[in-house]
């Protein structure tokens, strides 16, 4: 069954889950669970089966935290994305951006940060559970995936403390290689 996201501005509860450490559950090489999530920034539902057979997605799963003010600094690796957004376009790729907040506080980390690229809000965290990314401290972790042109999973990079968030040059640099 395909987790579908609550429709546009309306939210299920978020749930504190108990800390789970990101694995990789998804195996390289296997199609990646699909899924329709409202894109905050474009104001639309994205399913991601509907880039299958079409071109490579790079899923960026972001830990979005509205306690604290949003700022470049603290959400480096996302603007960084942002800021390289037309470079995965000119590759050929999508770049879809996965927050863990209800639509107005996604819009609001939109706004602040001067966000373009779409940013997919998925306020259960089903979607970051059915990508294993992961939970700790009632919030669940980043991760980045890249998915070739038939939706399989060819990269993936889980939180951890030692390694940060890969750059968009590597991502694109995987992205090459397809």
């Amino acid at each position: 069954m395909t987790p579908i996201a609550p429709p546009p501005g309306q939210s299920a509860p978020w749930r504190y889950w108990l800390p789970l450490p990101p694995r990789l559950g998804l195996p390289l090489g296997q199609i990646s669970p699909d899924f329709a999530l409202w894109d905050v920034t474009y104001r639309r539902t994205v399913r991601l089966a509907n880039w299958r057979g079409k071109q490579p997605v790079v899923l960026a799963f972001c830990r979005l935290l509205t306690e604290v003010a949003y700022s470049p600094q603290r959400y480096a690796s996302l603007v960084a994305l942002n800021q390289a957004y037309e470079q995965f376009r000119n590759a050929g790729a999508e770049v879809l951006a996965i927050g863990n907040q209800p639509q107005r506080q996604t819009q609001a980390v939109i706004d602040d940060l001067g966000l373009t690229l779409p940013m997919l809000c998925d306020p259960t965290g089903a979607i970051f559970r059915a990508y294993h990314t992961g939970q700790a401290l009632g919030a669940p972790l980043p991760a980045q995936f890249v998915l070739d042109a038939q939706g399989r999973l060819r990269y993936c990079h889980l939180f951890s403390l030692l390694h940060s968030d890969p750059r968009p040059a590597a991502l694109l640099a995987t992205l090459n290689k397809l």
